[in-house]
């Protein structure tokens, strides 16, 4: 174990946290809030234990798959913990492990939250909460290789470790480069989203942190209702950006290179917007009678797909009160997730379609014993190693899931409340059902449940196994 290299990713992880918490800092003087002082604070604390540990550089810069996974996972903790500061001190969530699940819930863009009414909250809070959506959708350990002057091929395992997805790659030789490719996209959608809700008559601080949540996909919504009050324009404009932040970025990276045809051809973005049509026809269906008018069972029924497909967690609607069957295919949504290589969560759907496509093969294989056949995706074929992967990760989602179910129905909640409290918070979606549903909260959980809701959380972003590897005995040696 490279004990220093990873010293020094945390003290910039320090360092991050602070030049994050300027900007909520800013907008707490332009309100003229007491707030600014509780974020200098913050700043302070993050930048002087950030100096410290990055003051001596380590001389070993090579680290492998074990110190990549190790640093990210110690990086989002740390994230957590001293993003939780500024509730604390200002007295918006007192207590510890509500104010770390509200950290941990916005820098894991899931949006599930404590808080019962959110309006009353200072702009520089709501701006921080909806600001960590924003920091953690591409990734902090992505930013920081691409400020960074880490050379060597070993940074791929700090950007497969953080980066959603059963597979990484490197869009362009050097790892810097395709940081910067990612995050310049990113920027360029946040960008213009913001643009198009300001044309719509949105307030600019609402624009920000509207945008901050779909592009994070998130969901940390700044009125009580989410987006309930605002205009259809500014809800469709938002439901389109959503299911855009949830595209794999490869996909944009292929129509910037002016490769349309290679880019079209991605078979888990084909399976990505089936889904969302053929999920948001059927919604509309059973929706219609509710709404009186095709044209406004459809915006919502697309709107809340997009959403929960995403894992962002915005509501126009109080979907809770939907019939059975639309309720069970949001249900399904939460656990299918956007693209792999996205800002979303979720099982991911490369996932789903390399499942189908091995039971499928298996059954090929029953009926013809003698054939060799393997899985081809994009017309390529899947590594056995893939295949294997994807394989034990669903083992692992399925027993997590099952045993946190269990653990929080300590508190007696009824099943359908724990089933998709677990479900929103360890797919990072955000709303539930029942008493964790559009208009409902986590704040009923007892600091018990919400401690094992945030870990959910923390596992479902680093897709479990960044988490799971700091449990390890052989973690910490060395060899």
């Amino acid at each position: 174990m490279n004990y220093s290299i990873i010293r020094y990713i945390l003290g910039w992880i320090f360092n991050f946290q602070a030049f994050a918490m300027l900007f909520p800092g800013i907008v707490a003087i332009i309100y003229g809030e007491n707030e600014v002082w509780d974020f200098i604070l913050c700043i302070i604390l993050c930048g002087i234990i950030g100096f410290v540990l990055t003051l001596k550089k380590p001389k070993n810069r090579v680290f492998f798959a074990r110190e990549g996974f190790v640093a990210v996972a110690l990086s989002w903790i740390i994230l957590s913990i001293t993003g939780a500061l500024p509730f604390i001190i200002s007295g918006c969530i007192p207590n510890f492990v509500d104010a770390v699940f509200e950290t941990v819930s916005g820098f894991t863009t899931t949006g599930s939250s404590i808080l019962s009414d959110v309006e009353i909250l200072p702009y520089s809070v709501l701006f921080w909460r909806s600001f960590t959506h924003w920091l953690g959708g591409m990734g902090v350990l992505v930013f920081l290789l691409m400020i960074l002057p880490m050379n060597g091929g070993y940074q791929m395992f700090l950007m497969k470790a953080e980066s959603p997805g059963p597979s990484v790659s490197k869009l362009v030789p050097k790892i810097r480069t395709t940081a910067m490719i990612l995050y310049g996209i990113y920027m360029a959608m946040t960008i213009v989203q913001i643009i198009l809700l300001l044309i719509g008559d949105m307030p600019l601080f609402d624009a920000l942190c509207t945008t901050f949540g779909s592009a994070g996909t998130g969901g940390f919504g700044i009125k009580n209702d989410s987006m309930g009050s605002y205009s259809p324009y500014i809800q469709v404009v938002t439901g389109v950006f959503m299911m855009l932040f949830g595209v794999n970025f490869n996909v944009y990276f292929l129509f910037l290179m002016k490769r349309p045809i290679q880019a079209l051809k991605c078979e888990e973005a084909r399976w990505y917007i089936g889904i969302i049509a053929a999920s948001t026809v059927a919604i509309t269906v059973f929706i219609t009678n509710i709404y009186g008018s095709v044209g406004t069972a459809l915006r919502h029924a697309f709107f809340q797909v997009s959403s929960i497909i995403t894992t962002t967690g915005y509501a126009t609607t109080d979907f809770d009160l939907w019939p059975e069957v639309p309720r069970v295919i949001l249900v399904m949504l939460m656990f299918v997730g956007a693209c792999a290589g996205s800002t979303g969560g979720g099982i991911k759907v490369s996932r789903l379609i390399i499942l189908v496509k091995s039971v499928g093969k298996e059954l090929k294989q029953i009926i013809h014993p003698k054939n060799v056949r393997k899985i081809q995706l994009d017309g390529k074929v899947v590594e056995h190693e893939t295949v294997r992967s994807v394989n034990v990760f669903m083992v692992a989602y399925f027993l997590i899931f099952a045993f946190s179910v269990l653990l929080i129905s300590i508190d007696n909640t009824d099943l359908v409340t724990n089933f998709t409290a677990v479900a929103a918070t360890f797919n990072n979606i955000g709303p539930g059902l029942g008493m964790v549903g559009p208009t409902g909260n986590f704040g009923i959980f007892s600091d018990f449940s919400t401690l094992v809701l945030t870990i959910d959380m923390l596992a479902g972003r680093l897709e479990i196994f960044p988490l799971l590897i700091l449990f390890m005995r052989d973690t910490w040696k060395k060899f």
